[in-house]
Formats: C-alpha cells, sequence, structure tokens
C-alpha cells in the first residue's frame, strides 16, 4: 500500500509564527496580558505578571530564532523536512511561550 504524501506550503507555518508572534508581543508590551490578568489589582500583580512575561521571553526568543533559521539557513530552505522540523520547533516555542504568560497571568493574580 503506498503512502499519501501531504505537502503544507512553507508560508503557512510561517503565518502561524508571525501570528503568534504578535499576540505574544501584544500580551507583553501592548498590556493585554496587565489588561486581562490585573485589571483593577494591585502594582504587585504587575511585578509578578512581568516575572512570567520574562520567563515567557526565552521561549519567545527560541521561537524566533527558529523561524528566521528556517528561512535563512541554506540547508533548511533547501531540504522541505529541516524546514518544517525547524518551523515545527519555532511554533511549539512560541505556544510554550503562550502558554507560560496564560498559566503565569492565573497565577498572578
Amino acid at each position: 500500500m503506498a503512502r499519501a504524501r501531504v505537502r503544507v506550503s512553507p508560508v503557512i507555518p510561517t503565518i502561524a509564527s508571525f501570528l503568534l508572534a504578535a499576540l505574544w508581543g501584544l500580551s507583553v508590551f501592548a498590556g493585554w496580558g496587565l489588561e486581562a490578568f490585573c485589571a483593577g489589582g494591585d502594582g504587585d500583580c504587575s511585578r509578578r505578571l512581568g516575572m512570567f512575561a520574562t520567563v515567557s521571553g526565552l521561549f519567545a526568543m527560541l521561537a524566533a530564532c527558529c523561524t528566521a533559521a528556517a528561512w535563512l539557513l541554506p540547508v533548511s530552505r533547501a531540504d522541505l523536512r529541516v524546514f518544517g522540523r525547524v518551523m515545527g520547533a519555532a511554533v511549539l516555542a512560541w505556544v510554550v511561550a503562550e502558554g507560560v504568560l496564560f498559566v503565569g497571568g492565573l497565577l498572578a493574580r
């Protein structure tokens, strides 16, 4: 029995990565996280949320580096499987960054 191969355009994980980056950036830098988790709260909540945003930023940097590597490294551009793995790691890192920020926001309350 032959296996069917499904090709996914490289644009789809790239757009997903950019959308997750925009969500993370707006949550951290535009105050969406503070509004969602610390609205009407004390300054201690914003300090705790800032700590979680810093930890989340480590995963965001990893995701941004993976996204850039997927497009800039010649080996990644030449082999679609390598590109998919690196972009998959980038999207996974963005999801972890968002998750750390969300769980941190819940704990910061």
